[in-house]
């Protein structure tokens, strides 16, 4: 556990540390050096006592990964699409993390042998189209290893798309370095999905680490998950898409949170959520649209909760059709 009173941020308590994995990198510590704790920031890093609160419907495993791998560290729930789950570390713990249970002191390195055999399975189903890498956090690993992943998915000549879900560029740019940018240039299409949820995060160097991965020739996306006290507000949302497109990453997913055990003080309703995005509808260009998504308990699969916008048929046959403010007009089908 790091010494986070020492960095000048307030002291990590040591029961939720006890049971939930603590870890900051040297850079977000300098980043959140003296913000308070209810900065947008420092809720997404440091350990806060609701996290001993277990919700009645709240699971270590929220999203039903276990149902789904039929050989450790793969999860195949889509017949076109499996995630490989390379590495059990991340730089960071995120407290509102739907894998909190599964990675970082909770979660089992992965042996070679297992890599290998992750590896072999995508080789063996020929239905599966688009890899993709997470964790933990892929960029975890050494740039050796990680290409070495890459290369070996890549010579597997049914699989079309790899795809990465990355915290690090956020949370340790420094890592974003040139033996990982060559882990990054394939043959295959690659596609980057950066885990940000506020502007303030998109500082100097992040802004640099983004620039240099897609200069890889990888097409940047983002996904962002909705936390409250974090960005559950219009305006923030605004400013963290606009940044986002300006710098020539696509916003990809809005996600309600998961329900991983002691995250309830993360969570906003549904019904929020989909007043946020109703909004920012009329406020934003298509290009800075992410799909409010949620994924069912069990192991269901993500689905698009936004708000709807088609209701019933009029009496004349006419379909009812709501625009962003909500106010309902008359379509002739």
């Amino acid at each position: 556990m790091d010494n986070a009173c020492a960095a000048g941020i307030p002291e990590a308590d040591e029961q939720v540390t006890a049971e939930y994995s603590f870890r900051l990198s040297p850079y977000l510590r300098g980043l959140l050096r003296d913000r308070p704790a209810d900065d947008p920031l420092s809720r997404q890093f440091i350990p806060d006592r609701r996290e001993l609160e277990a919700g009645l419907h709240e699971s270590p495993d929220p999203i039903g990964d276990e149902s789904f791998s039929p050989v450790r560290g793969i999860v195949h729930r889509y017949p076109d699409r499996v995630l490989l789950k390379v590495t059990h570390l991340c730089p960071v713990y995120c407290r509102f993390c739907f894998r909190r249970d599964m990675v970082g002191s909770n979660g089992m390195a992965l042996h070679p042998e297992e890599i290998d055999a992750m590896l072999d399975y995508v080789a063996r189903q020929p239905q599966i189209w688009e890899a993709i890498l997470t964790g933990g956090d892929p960029l975890s690993l050494s740039g050796r290893r990680l290409g070495e992943i890459l290369r070996r998915l890549s010579s597997i000549e049914h699989l079309e798309i790899l795809r990465i879900h990355s915290r690090v560029p956020i949370v340790d740019p420094a890592a974003v370095n040139e033996s990982r940018l060559a882990a990054l240039r394939q043959d295959k299409p690659l596609y980057f999905v950066v885990h940000v949820n506020h502007a303030d995060e998109l500082t100097e160097p992040v802004v640099g680490a983004l620039r240099a991965i897609a200069e890889t020739g990888a097409v940047m996306l983002s996904q962002t998950v909705l936390l409250k006290g974090v960005n559950d507000d219009v305006a923030v949302l605004e400013r963290l898409l606009r940044r986002l497109v300006r710098l020539k990453v696509r916003p990809y997913y809005l996600h309600h949170p998961d329900l991983a055990r002691g995250t309830a003080h993360f969570r906003v309703p549904i019904e929020v959520g989909q007043e946020l995005v109703r909004s920012l509808r009329g406020k934003v260009s298509g290009l800075c649209q992410p799909t409010y998504v949620l994924d069912i308990p069990g192991g269901h699969g993500k689905v698009p909760v936004g708000p709807a916008y088609i209701g019933d048929r009029t009496d004349g046959g006419l379909r009812e059709v709501a625009d962003h403010r909500g106010h309902w007009h008359c379509y002739p089908e």
